[in-house]
């Protein structure tokens, strides 16, 4: 009883490892001023499960890192869209 109970615990403290985390690319073009890419920024950290965002204004991309398991890419370009910026996944 107790090394399955020893297990569990185990197995718990180690399962965020198990989080799939993933890092995509998204083409935002209609950023074109300053204030764009604040405003991208902000839509995308309300997604549940983003846990970084880098946006780069002279390429029009936002990095976004998140974890999987809550949301999708087609959530991240919804919310870009959402706050008056289309994106799509880079290539």
């Amino acid at each position: 009883m107790k090394s399955l109970f020893v297990a569990l615990a185990f197995t718990a403290a180690i399962s965020p490892v198990w989080a799939a985390t993933q890092t995509v690319t998204l083409s935002v073009p209609g950023m074109t001023c300053a204030a764009c890419p604040i405003t991208v920024k902000k839509a995308l950290n309300k997604v549940e499960g983003v846990s970084k965002t880098e946006i780069r204004f002279e390429d029009r991309e936002a990095t976004v890192t998140f974890d999987d398991t809550k949301t999708s890419i087609d959530a991240l370009t919804k919310a870009s869209e959402n706050a008056g910026y289309p994106a799509s996944l880079k290539k």
